[in-house]
């Protein structure tokens, strides 16, 4: 499905390793900058069409010319509101110790959007430190696509929209596994015994395996959830997985180390993409994850600023303006609307599974529930103790 992606797509990602792996000087653009000792992205000003947007890496569409993006640059000539963009996020965690004393305080953090992953926003949520968004500037809000539009940390979306979301599942040396995978026993077939990683983020390795158990993710319990674990940790043990990993798991299947993965989907459309045929992913017949990165607004910010910054939600909102950007990010969409958009940008990605999941794949995605102060630390521990951490 990958391998017809446009000139364009392709030349975009050949550069695009993973948003992950890429550190915040490299490949930077403009808007890029360094947190300052106090955590913030952007300095304090009292403009009000101005909004100071936080986000990951290679995340949005830009130019040849790597210093400009033409969709924030459009949505500035619409609407005369400038953005202050921040490629600042390079891990979830790095980036709220940043923030954090400034957020306790109420003093500005230096963004007035961000956009932290489904566990982190649950957090920030918790505490009080996202601003309920005011669905009257966010008239596309409605068209998130169904599988995201009510997660267990917020369930009537009021303080967090989807920026992309991230499919969990399968990844796959096609010569090495000529009839695919798509099942955990498959997976743990013997021609890929001591070449199996599987990902250090727990809510996408032992999620997938509990699916794989018949586990509702909704209604995880502990007791399911450390079976789970014991499950990975004794196919570490008995020599099955060769390591847990973050975005290293790609160059593995490149190098050969890796036959098999549990994997996420737009590193894997990656390497589909620049090693035709050898390479494929698929949601497993039990089922897969997805989760997000969501925009949201921090506590600290003005009224006036948050409603620039609410209109900066509703643009990316318009399928139009989701599908320019899927173009570049590869990631699933999470507008209702993009694809047919997309369409008219290039007919071959718009048909990509990776992007724009089909019903059926949809309907075996799954979202794994908010997890408890108490769950994230203890879930947390015995799952880094089984992967040897």
């Amino acid at each position: 499905m990958a391998k017809n992606i446009s000139q364009e797509a392709r030349s975009v990602l050949s550069s695009q390793v993973s948003r992950r792996a890429v550190l915040a000087g490299a490949g930077a653009v403009a808007g890029v900058s360094a947190l300052a000792a106090c955590g913030s992205g952007g300095s304090s000003s009292s403009a009000t069409d101005t909004v100071r947007w936080g986000n990951w890496p290679l995340y949005l569409d830009v130019d040849d010319s790597g210093k400009n993006y033409p969709t924030l640059q459009a949505f500035t000539k619409e609407t005369g509101i400038n953005v202050d963009y921040f490629e600042d996020y390079n891990d979830n965690d790095e980036f709220y110790g940043k923030v954090q004393a400034q957020l306790k305080l109420n003093n500005d953090i230096g963004y007035d959007l961000v956009c932290p992953t489904d566990w982190m926003s649950s957090r920030w949520i918790r505490l009080g430190y996202a601003n309920k968004l005011d669905k009257t500037n966010i008239p596309n809000a409605g068209n998130i696509i169904d599988t995201l539009a009510a997660p267990s940390f917020d369930k009537n979306r009021d303080y967090s929209m989807t920026w992309q979301g991230i499919m969990s599942g399968f990844g796959w040396n096609t010569e090495k596994n000529p009839k695919g995978i798509r099942t955990l026993d498959e997976l743990f077939s013997p021609q890929n015994k001591g070449k199996i990683v599987v990902l250090t983020e727990m809510r996408d390795t032992i999620g997938v395996i509990l699916l794989a158990q018949g586990v509702n993710l909704q209604t995880v319990t502990e007791d399911q959830f450390m079976n789970g674990v014991d499950f990975m940790a004794q196919k570490i043990a008995d020599g099955w997985i060769r390591g847990v990993k973050g975005n290293e798991y790609a160059e593995d299947l490149t190098s050969g180390d890796a036959t098999a993965v549990i994997g996420w989907s737009g590193d894997m459309f990656i390497l589909a993409s620049e090693n035709e045929g050898k390479f494929e992913f698929a949601i497993p017949e039990s089922g897969g994850t997805i989760s997000g990165d969501n925009m949201m607004i921090p506590s600290t910010t003005t009224p006036e600023a948050q409603a620039s910054a609410e209109k900066v939600i509703n643009y990316y909102y318009e399928p139009s303006v989701a599908a320019e950007v899927a173009a570049y990010v590869n990631y699933v969409c999470p507008v209702q609307g993009a694809q047919a958009e997309m369409e008219k940008i290039d007919s071959d990605l718009a048909q990509s599974e990776y992007i724009f999941p089909s019903e059926k794949t949809m309907a075996n995605l799954n979202v794994f529930r908010s997890l408890t102060p108490t769950e994230e630390t203890t879930w947390t521990e015995a799952f880094q103790k089984a992967a040897g951490n």
